[in-house]
Formats: structure tokens, C-alpha cells, sequence
């Protein structure tokens, strides 16, 4: 087969791990053709099937809309997969240099976009961001209306497609995702944060609920005095409003963080906190999880169906049922070791391999089509 894959994001946290992740673990049998921006194309080396294809233009533009479709059409592929719902809205039966002829298949992350207005958060004017959203809305009913297949990180993903889009359940296949093998394999440095603290890594959107988990921190510390609170991410807008807002001495925002420094703060942490309102899949989960570091997460989105019974659950909503949750692992040692041990099983039920084969079995099914 021939297998075009939008890499084009290749470097970006999210979306960008799935694609890394998924390439690294494909199999030598196929021919795929991996769309790269600029500096990607230049700086990285894949295996002799897979050929770097230069896309250097930005997503969510016109540019996009009209040089991608070209370009797909001149590699004469069996299948085009795109990571992301980003999809150029002229296919099909529009002419060969406006649209993309072939088929292709879509991976949808989350719906999180369409759940959580951020205008409060954002620094567009209401005009424009209203127009954003209408664009965002149908790219998104293009991709998942067109698409063959459409590839879901969890059920509850699913179950939202079939829900609010009328997708047929037939059409999505769920793929979940996994720890990075890089990571497990990292050794945890001396480090300059002194225990106890709770750890917290990830962006700062409304919907990650990281306000929520600070006002909680901030009761915790009335029992626990010496207990801080780390945040990690790389700084942004949303990071910055919140660091304006809670200036507490025992918070501590750390920006972005190598690899290295994540599996330390995750092997220190007396526990890590997972306070969203609604998530796609939930990686942080695993990755504390396999540093051995005890779990206690949001109940929402797709959090229960990642975590098991590995993680010490809350309603993200109620701040004390969050506080409470938190002092239980922080109080009772051999709760947070229980938690850690069955963290360690439930690790292991998640592979980039197996997702890998799952979507190898989509594109043959596709291209047979």
C-alpha cells in the first residue's frame, strides 16, 4: 500500500506525540509518504519506506485548503490519513487542482473545542472568534462526514460522535493510545523540588480545570504547610493569566520541561492530579502511572476508561470532593501504594504497538474498499 500520513504537526505536544509515536511503530511493508513542514523535512531521517514529502504550509489556513488537496493528488497514494480533523474542505468532485480526489481516513482526539466556549480566555475579539468557530465547526463536519474510517483514542469519544454528529458506529474504530517507550526508558535526575509535593503537567485551557486544582491545593495547605504544588507546561496565554491570578509561595510553575525532568517530578510526586472537566484520552494518567507515581483524577471524559481502578476518582466540579480525594492519598501510605502497584498493571494494558497494528488494519481495509 501507499500511505500518505499529515505530519505536519509532528512536533507539537499532542497531537504531535500520536504522530510520532505512530510512525516509529508502523511496519516496514508499505510505502507511506509523511508530510513534514520546513524544518522537519530537513531535520529528520525515517527508514528507507518512508519518504519525506515538503508541506510547508501552516494548518487552520487558506494556504491549506488550497495547496494540500495539489499535493495529495500529485503522490498518487492509496489512502491519506490525517491526524487531526483539519481536512481541506474541497474534495472530491470538484476539479484535480482544487480538491483531493483519493480516500482518506480522519483521527478525532476530542471534542473539546466544541464543548468549551474560551472566550474568556482568548485574546480574539468576539467577531473573530465567533467566525473561527463557525470554520472550526465545518472543517470538523467535513472531516468526519467524508472520511472512510474515523480513528477515536476511547469509547467515550466514540459514544460523543455517534451522540451529537449521527456518526454510524460501524464507521469508528477506537485506537487508544499509549506511554512513549523514550520515556520508560529515562532514569529520574537528583532533584532541585523538595518533597511533598503534587504535580500537575499539561496546558492551562478552561477546560484542564487547573484553577480548580490550585483553590484545592490552597485549603490542602492549611493541613499540610509544607506542601507545594508544581504546574508544568509550556507558557502561554492561558498559563499566564492563571500565574497572575495565584502568586502563592508554595506554587511553583515550572514552564516547559524536558523529558528527563517529567519522569522526576512524576517518581517524587507524593501523587499526581488529573482535575479536567473533560478529556479525549488521558496520557498524563499512564505516564505517572509507569513512574510509579499514585493517580488521583477528574472522573470526567474519557479519565475512568484510562485509569481503571488505578487512580482515586473525583467530581471535578465539587472542590471538596477533590480536596478530600487528594488528603486520602497524601494521609494513607498504603493507599497511595496500592494505587502505585495497580498503576504498574494497568500500564501495561496500553501500546503504541497495538495501535499501531489497529491502524494497519484500517488503511488495508480502506484501500481494499
Amino acid at each position: 500500500m501507499k500511505i500518505a500520513i499529515d505530519a505536519r504537526m509532528y512536533q507539537e505536544s499532542g497531537i504531535g506525540r500520536y504522530i510520532r509515536n505512530l510512525i516509529n511503530k508502523l511496519d516496514g511493508k508499505n510505502e507511506y509518504f509523511i508530510l513534514l513542514s520546513k524544518n522537519d523535512f530537513h531535520n529528520l531521517t525515517f527508514n528507507k519506506n518512508f519518504k519525506k514529502i515538503l508541506a510547508d504550509f501552516s494548518w487552520y489556513g487558506v494556504t491549506e485548503q488550497i495547496k494540500l488537496p495539489k499535493l495529495l493528488n500529485s503522490l498518487k497514494v492509496d489512502l491519506v490519513h490525517f491526524p487531526h480533523f483539519n481536512v481541506p474542505i474541497f474534495l472530491g468532485r470538484m476539479p484535480a487542482s482544487f480538491a483531493y480526489q483519493g480516500k482518506f481516513i480522519v483521527t478525532i482526539h476530542d471534542l473539546i473545542h466544541q464543548h468549551f466556549q474560551m472566550r474568556r480566555s482568548t485574546t480574539l475579539n468576539p467577531i473573530t472568534y465567533k467566525i473561527k468557530q463557525l470554520a472550526y465547526g465545518a472543517i470538523f463536519r467535513n472531516a468526519i462526514n467524508k472520511s472512510l474510517k474515523i480513528l477515536v483514542p476511547s469509547n467515550y469519544v466514540k459514544d460523543l460522535l455517534i451522540k451529537e454528529w449521527r456518526v454510524v458506529e460501524e464507521k469508528i474504530v477506537v485506537t487508544p493510545e499509549a506511554v512513549d517507550d523514550k520515556l520508560l526508558a529515562i532514569l529520574p535526575k537528583v532533584s532541585k523540588i523538595k518533597s511533598p509535593y503534587i504535580f500537575y503537567v499539561g496546558n492551562a485551557h478552561p477546560h484542564k480545570n487547573v484553577e480548580g486544582l490550585i483553590k484545592a491545593f490552597l485549603v490542602l495547605q492549611k493541613k499540610y504547610q509544607d506542601l507545594t504544588l508544581i504546574l508544568s507546561g509550556s507558557d502561554h496565554y492561558f498559563w499566564q493569566r492563571i500565574k497572575k491570578e495565584f502568586q502563592q509561595k508554595n506554587i511553583i510553575y515550572t514552564g516547559a520541561i524536558s523529558d528527563e525532568e517529567l519522569v522526576t517530578l512524576y517518581r517524587n510526586a507524593r501523587c499526581f492530579v488529573m482535575p479536567s472537566f473533560e478529556e479525549g484520552f488521558g496520557i498524563p494518567l499512564l505516564e505517572a502511572m509507569s513512574c510509579d507515581c499514585s493517580v488521583v483524577s477528574s472522573n470526567a471524559g474519557s479519565l475512568k476508561e484510562v485509569g481503571g481502578d488505578a487512580c482515586l476518582y473525583f467530581d471535578p466540579g465539587d472542590k471538596e470532593d477533590m480536596v478530600n480525594k487528594i488528603d486520602k492519598v497524601l494521609n494513607d501510605e498504603g493507599l497511595r501504594k496500592d494505587l502505585i502497584e495497580k498503576g504498574q498493571k494497568r500500564v501495561k494494558q496500553f501500546s503504541w504497538e497495538k495501535l499501531a497494528q489497529s491502524t494497519m488494519e484500517v488503511y488495508q481495509k480502506c484501500v481494499s474498499q
